[in-house]
């Protein structure tokens, strides 16, 4: 019983204590340095990420969201100078991240309008690449993916040197060597304050992008299961030569793949060929495995050639007080792990089923609670990160009685990457590129949702 007390301690911890968001700090006007070359930065959504080693930087002016115009870039491998065009002072985030290494630029009330980009592989200084869109309503994201690990040296915003408008400057500089990773992490890291949103620590300027490598490090590896939706004979929705089975599976093995690299997660996948898998089993075997995630992914059917974009199911919140009335009734088996099932079958050979089934019961309705909420947090997670990479529908959260996530031993999501009937959703299903960008933000999304320490982890 001590384990089912320390897992209730643990659930409630998590929903008093959860990691939170919105520390803000200025920083100065950065020194002046040459820019040698300047590339134009491309128009395209942009995938989010975790916000460890995060700068932010406040400023005066709140601006109604206005576009900004241009941005430049210059510099070599030892500093790269990063210049975007803003119409005004306005609130930014800045942070990086490894594996890949990655820094990601967030800009509030303001819908950053660049240029395209002819070259995909830009290469100036440290930067290798980078993609810029829209992360909700008047807010933009830029994320740049750089050549080694780096440190954000000073983030500022500046007047232009017209007097129109004003630029966001990043100084990035490579961690050389752990000498140079100390020194960055001697500054003073600001105490966290903690919220159940999907917001994450900030610490102030600079943090060494390497940081996330202590991740890697830990004996635990959260156990994600990606369930590819249909297969076999089952081939789901078919049009525009888009066949869901098809580019589920391939979208699911490039995101089991990403994850996978990182080192910090052990992936499960329901299929990984075409083959056919019922709808129960897929979620056996995930509860039988123990798992800390279930993603399913699927592409959406509609009657309306215009409908398009992606959407997150959770499970429909009656059909989840159905499950904790279970738990309380009878305490069902996907709502208690395969573990606590076992020790009350064992003590009910001991006459003491009674007592054993009333305290696991409220533990069991309790557990639903606590997953449910694990999963609208990281519902929220996806809705973020994935609306900066791809359309979304207008109201992207839904709920849904679907089979497989009818559980209550981990949080699990059903997403509908895009419309199969709409011509446009159907060419990016097919697209690898998009694939890339897309499987992109929802590692993002779920390096978010574990940093933040809201998972279901062992005792």
């Amino acid at each position: 019983m001590r384990r089912f007390a320390l897992q209730l301690g643990c659930a409630l911890m998590a929903l008093a204590f959860p990691l939170a968001a919105s520390a803000t700090g200025g920083g100065g006007t950065p020194a002046a340095m040459p820019l040698p070359t300047q590339k134009s930065l491309h128009q395209a959504k942009s995938a989010g990420t975790t916000a460890r080693g995060l700068t932010t930087g406040a400023l005066s002016a709140a601006a109604k969201a206005k576009p900004g115009a241009d941005a430049a870039l210059g510099g070599d491998v030892m500093r790269t100078r990063f210049l975007i065009g803003l119409p005004r002072e306005t609130e930014f985030q800045v942070f990086s991240l490894a594996n890949p290494n990655r820094v990601i630029v967030d800009v509030s009330e303001t819908a950053l309008q660049l240029p395209p980009q002819p070259d995909e592989n830009i290469a100036v200084g440290l930067v290798r690449n980078f993609r810029a869109g829209q992360s909700g309503p008047g807010k933009s994201r830029v994320i740049i993916k750089v050549t080694r690990p780096v440190i954000v040296e000073s983030a500022s915003i500046v007047p232009s040197a017209d007097g129109k408008g004003h630029r966001l400057a990043l100084d990035i500089v490579p961690v050389t060597a752990p000498a140079a990773a100390a020194k960055a992490t001697k500054k003073a890291i600001a105490k966290p304050s903690f919220s159940l949103g999907a917001a994450s620590v900030q610490p102030p300027l600079p943090v060494p992008a390497t940081r996330p490598d202590r991740l890697a490090e830990r004996s635990f590896k959260p156990i994600i299961v990606i369930d590819p939706g249909h297969g076999g004979h089952d081939s789901g929705a078919k049009k525009h030569g888009a066949v869901e089975k098809d580019v589920v599976l391939a979208f699911s093995l490039m995101l089991r793949d990403k994850l996978e690299e990182t080192g910090r997660y052990k992936v499960l996948m329901t299929r990984d060929t075409d083959v056919f898998v019922a709808l129960d089993d897929r979620r056996r075997f995930a509860e039988q495995h123990g798992a800390n995630l279930f993603i399913a992914v699927h592409a959406d059917y509609a009657q309306r050639a215009a409908a398009r974009g992606a959407t997150i199911y959770s499970l429909r919140e009656n059909v989840a007080n159905s499950l904790k009335r279970s738990a309380k009734g009878k305490v069902s088996s996907n709502v208690l792990s395969k573990d606590e099932v076992e020790t009350m079958n064992k003590v009910s050979a001991d006459g003491d089923l009674a007592a054993v089934r009333s305290i696991l019961a409220d533990l069991a309705g309790r557990e639903v609670g606590a997953t449910q909420e694990r999963t609208n947090v990281f519902t929220r997670s996806v809705i973020e990160y994935m609306g900066a990479s791809t359309e979304m529908r207008a109201k992207p959260d839904q709920q849904a009685a679907f089979r497989v996530l009818r559980t209550a031993q981990f949080p699990s999501v059903l997403i509908e990457l895009a419309y199969v009937t709409n011509k446009q959703d159907a060419a990016l299903l097919k697209s690898d590129s998009w694939r890339d960008k897309v499987s992109d933000s929802i590692m993002d999304a779920i390096e978010n949702y574990f940093s933040n320490q809201i998972a279901r982890l062992p005792l």
